[in-house]
């Protein structure tokens, strides 16, 4: 599997983790489905370790628990983070991706841009 993941992003999950309360072993679990502008959508939690089937990529140090759909779907795929007045979230770039059907996309083909509010998370 071949997913980068930039040094925003990077931070931005390690915040996660941390506020979580994470503890030592935990980590950003990104749950990453079909759907969205790029074609992904997800969702993440912050666990104490890998569920069964996670595989654990380890980012720095960083540990991000990637079920099965998600490695696949992940794969080739640049995961960002932005935070400015207009938008903050995860974006993921997917050069694979011809098309894109929102009617609002200023971003451009293969670019979904995740909202804050539409990630779920635990505490």
């Amino acid at each position: 599997m071949n997913v980068t993941i930039t040094p925003s992003a990077e931070k931005f999950m390690r915040r996660m983790v941390r506020f979580n309360g994470g503890g030592e072993g935990a980590g950003l679990r990104l749950l990453v489905s079909a759907g969205g502008c790029s074609g992904l959508s997800s969702e993440f939690t912050v666990e104490a370790a890998p569920l069964p089937g996670d595989s654990v990529v380890d980012v720095n140090g960083l540990k991000v628990f990637l079920p099965a759909e998600s490695r696949l779907l992940l794969d080739g795929v640049t995961i960002d983070f932005s935070d400015s007045a207009m938008n903050s979230g995860l974006s993921f770039f997917d050069p694979k991706a011809t098309s894109c059907a929102c009617s609002s996309s200023s971003s451009g083909p293969g670019l979904a841009t995740i909202d804050m509010s539409k990630l779920g998370h635990k505490h």
